[in-house]
């Protein structure tokens, strides 16, 4: 295969890319000063004002786009409705031969509250900030690409819908029947969480559920009724040391117990515990044989006299795996990197995306095409300045060899039909 090289055209768009840098460093620093943690409504009205903006100087319709409620169970043992701010969707050329989706979210996992608020400088190539790569600074890297495209001859022939969800680090319930409708009309995805610091990418991605089992006893004072008392929170225990004991049975299965919820008054007996715990899966074979295994373990609990449980959540997010479609992806993500000097590798990973939920829907996709970061969810979380302009190139280049043909979309999703 010869070395795949760029036009005249190709390396303008790209140009025009190095004058944006500073721009953007400004954007993003403005960005991650306004708190958009997923449960802040107003911060992410705020942010979204700001990428309406931004996103207005593309040629293309924005909309919002209402999501449907999930729900919870409360610490008492309700189930009760989540709400959600809307999501911003930015579509052109819905009759393009090639369609790409383009995915990124608003929402940081940062509350109101939390201490870490503000960006700052580390050094002249590293900024530390919420968000400042998952995924505000991904977010502009995504913009910049679309403008570079904007700018080539080619492209009349290639449409996008972006998606920007405001529910990701929450697990994109209420994005993810929106996620699953574009993914479905999509030749392929794009992604932009942030690859590593030194540009890895994110390669097969295990799947993800989020689960709540919630058991309810018989109350009773603790000292002279005891015995009439039927303890949810011991149910919920034995149940937690049952489904922990699944653990290391299938090599690529974890299962983390992570809170237990109930209880009050010492003196009292409690009738209601919530226990919840997050399954992380290697394939639909691994999560069929965790939801048999949680089956067991809820039956059993039912045995209990005077208890009764019941399960609620499921798998959000299925595995992501390697397959030619998905390999098909790297393969002219690497290419395109080495027209601009990169050397791309990637790694599997236990952490999930919405790159996730666009293979569901049998979108080819590549999902760490956002800035180079490390540290993420954390106060110490970076972005390096210098990684702003180099993936945006990134993602100009392969959206202009799509709509060029150079890159064949129509192929890496027949190789998904194809399974």
């Amino acid at each position: 295969m010869s070395a795949l090289t760029l036009s005249a055209d190709e390396k303008s768009a790209l140009g025009w890319i190095d004058g944006e840098g500073d721009s953007m460093i400004a954007s993003v620093r403005r960005w991650s000063d306004i708190n958009s943690g997923s449960r802040n409504a107003a911060g992410l009205e705020a942010m979204q004002a700001e990428l309406t903006d931004a996103f207005s100087r593309l040629d293309a319709r924005i909309e919002t786009v209402e999501l449907a409620p999930s729900e919870t169970v409360t610490p008492d043992g309700e189930i009760r409705p989540v709400e959600y701010t809307a999501a911003l969707k930015v579509s052109a050329r819905p009759d393009a031969p090639i369609r790409i989706v383009l995915t990124g979210h608003s929402d940081t996992v940062f509350a109101a509250d939390h201490p870490f608020q503000t960006c700052r400088d580390v050094d002249s190539d590293t900024l530390n900030g919420p968000g400042v790569a998952d995924m505000k600074g991904g977010l502009l890297v995504m913009l910049h690409g679309l403008l570079a495209l904007e700018r080539s001859p080619w492209a009349k022939d290639l449409g996008y819908d972006v998606l920007i969800s405001p529910d990701e680090e929450i697990g994109s319930l209420g994005s993810g029947p929106v996620l699953a409708e574009l993914g479905a009309k999509a030749h392929v995805g794009m992604t932009y969480e942030p690859a590593l610091a030194d540009g890895s990418l994110a390669g097969a991605r295990k799947g993800s559920g989020n689960f709540s089992l919630r058991v309810k006893g018989r109350a009773a004072h603790a000292g002279r009724e005891h015995h009439l008392g039927r303890n949810a929170i011991v149910a919920g225990a034995a149940f937690a040391k049952a489904i922990d004991g699944l653990n290391g049975q299938r090599e690529a299965v974890t299962i983390n117990v992570s809170r237990i919820d109930g209880g009050g008054a010492p003196n009292v007996v409690p009738d209601v515990a919530v226990v919840r715990f997050n399954v992380r899966v290697g394939d639909e074979d691994d999560a069929r044989w965790v939801l048999s295994g949680l089956e067991k373990a809820v039956a059993e609990i039912n045995t209990r006299d005077g208890i009764m449980a019941d399960l609620h959540g499921g798998f959000t997010r299925p595995p992501k795996p390697m397959t030619p479609a998905n390999l098909r992806m790297f393969e002219w993500t690497r290419e395109a990197g080495r027209t601009i000097g990169l050397d791309l590798k990637w790694n599997p990973t236990g952490g999930v995306c919405e790159g996730n939920n666009l293979w569901a829907s049998g979108c080819p996709n590549v999902d760490t095409l956002g800035v180079r970061g490390a540290d993420i969810h954390s106060d110490r979380e970076i972005a390096k300045i210098s990684s702003f302009t180099e993936k945006a190139k990134l993602s100009a280049v392969m959206l202009m060899k799509f709509a060029k043909g150079e890159f064949d979309a129509r192929e890496a999703r027949a190789l998904a039909r194809a399974l």
